[in-house]
């Protein structure tokens, strides 16, 4: 919370601005760069999709949502380190033994995942992301290539991905992780509750544009439960904003809450420290994706290697470097705001 109030205030100092024409002067304060702040993430979300143009095969792609259901709630807020943690595994898991299955691709995946921990109300709804290529890598580094609408049957990934995380949650409680959950029989009652309800998988169709695939990494990669954009007014300590309800057919609603539950339900989606919330699997994993993107661009004939972006990457790079263009001053709208000098942050200013 302290970085949210301080971001782009003069706590965190700034730069003086100075229009080269009319004289009008204004700070440009510091951001607090906190990857939970819904001012801040906007330069990360660009360069970030940036970075992952280069990765983009010529192929199909085929997304996927996983769910936690809500049973499981109150496990992930007394632990949610060792739940997060048990769902990437999980997801992985199912979606490597059904890659691997000799019936199906009989290879490898690559997968890409973004954590996201909250619905349109910000309430706890723990779901993961998912982009596959429709690419698979064989022991022999064949290659072999999915060509269906979608990539593996829905009931048979909701099951395997059930017992999967049940499993990871049985282990955990009985290396003694989970050993904040004290009320009784709750350890072993949850696992049974939860293998006998169905779990939620969903699977969207293909895409297959490689500008598609980074506008819906792009989209998921830097999003928070909030966003300004969102609220549409404060009335003493009432807050409304926004939101779509996807069970009234995707329709677009009011919500207001006094503050306080505004808040809270915000901080619900705080993230454990140094937990990645956006992982690669397979041959897409970071220490192996530039030998194994090399050898399935020559599996599949792909002898241009430029990227989909048409710029190269040290093109980027060196994009990346350049300062920014002086803003156009808001008074006169003709000069240019140049740097007067910097402000120091209000902790360190004397007087």
């Amino acid at each position: 919370m302290p970085a949210f109030e301080q971001c782009r205030t003069e706590a965190l100092g700034g730069l003086q601005q100075r229009c080269n024409r009319c004289g009008y002067q204004q700070p440009q304060y510091h951001s607090c760069r906190d990857r939970h702040c819904p001012k801040c993430q906007g330069r990360a979300q660009q360069a970030w999709c940036e970075h992952q143009r280069q990765a983009v095969l010529p192929v199909t792609y085929y997304p996927l949502v996983f769910t936690l259901p809500h049973e499981l709630n109150g496990c992930v807020a007394l632990r949610p380190e060792v739940i997060y943690r048990s769902f990437f595994q999980s997801v992985w898991k199912t979606l490597s033994a059904f890659g691997r299955d000799p019936k199906r691709l009989n290879g490898t995946l690559g997968m890409t995942c973004i954590l996201h921990t909250w619905g349109q109300a910000l309430t706890r709804h723990v779901h993961l992301h998912c982009l596959v290529p429709s690419v698979a890598l064989t022991e022999s580094g064949a290659i072999r290539v999915a060509k269906s609408n979608y990539l593996f049957p829905v009931k048979a990934l909701s099951r395997h991905f059930r017992g999967s995380m049940v499993s990871a949650l049985r282990q955990a409680t009985k290396v003694g992780e989970l050993h904040r959950i004290t009320r009784p029989g709750e350890i072993d009652a949850t696992p049974n509750q939860l293998m006998e309800s169905d779990w939620v998988v969903y699977t969207k169709a293909y895409l297959k544009q490689p500008e598609t695939v980074v506008d819906y990494l792009g989209r998921y990669s830097r999003k928070t439960a909030l966003h300004d954009r969102r609220i549409l007014g404060i009335d003493g300590n009432q807050v409304s904003f926004r939101y779509k309800d996807y069970r009234d057919n995707h329709r677009h609603k009011v919500m207001q809450l006094a503050g306080e539950e505004l808040i809270r339900r915000f901080l619900l989606h705080i993230l454990p420290k140094g937990l990645m919330r956006i992982r690669h699997y397979g041959f897409l994993a970071n220490r192996c994706r530039q030998a194994t993107l090399s050898q399935i661009r020559n599996g599949l004939a792909e002898t241009d290697r430029i990227n989909p972006s048409g710029r190269s990457e040290d093109d980027g790079k060196r994009n990346d470097r350049q300062d920014p263009l002086p803003s156009t001053c808001p008074r006169c709208t003709t000069g240019r705001l140049i740097i007067v000098y910097e402000i120091l942050p209000k902790r360190f200013a004397y007087g």
